[in-house]
């Protein structure tokens, strides 16, 4: 399959998640979605990231900021239906809350 290919079956899959975290009372914004190589050898450098090889340069990553009644959550507990729902939809899909190394706010097609 195209990198394209999953792109599309990526942006659907986030419109999917976004709109079942309304239903569930969350408020979602955008964190991160693209980087840069260059950005990615600084999050390594830094610590804010284990890899060079993330999905967030093949525009096959967010990172969103969670509210619920206005509060920034990133709470692993709180935010797990999130991440089982990821997960159920494609089975390239990853959620970062689930990993060693946790990302609660990093959602990801894995291909």
């Amino acid at each position: 399959m195209k990198l394209s290919e999953n792109q599309i079956i990526f942006t659907l899959n986030i419109a999917d998640l976004i709109f079942f975290a309304n239903s569930l009372g969350f408020g979602l914004t955008f964190g991160e979605a693209y980087r840069t190589e260059y950005q990615q050898k600084e999050y390594l450098r830094t610590g804010k990231s284990k890899t060079l090889n993330s999905n967030h340069l093949r525009r096959l990553a967010v990172d969103f900021n969670f509210f619920i009644d206005g509060e920034l959550i990133y709470d692993k507990s709180e935010l797990q239906v999130l991440g089982n729902y990821w997960e159920k939809l494609n089975a390239k899909n990853r959620w970062g809350g689930n990993w060693g190394f946790r990302d609660t706010p990093h959602f990801e097609m894995n291909v």
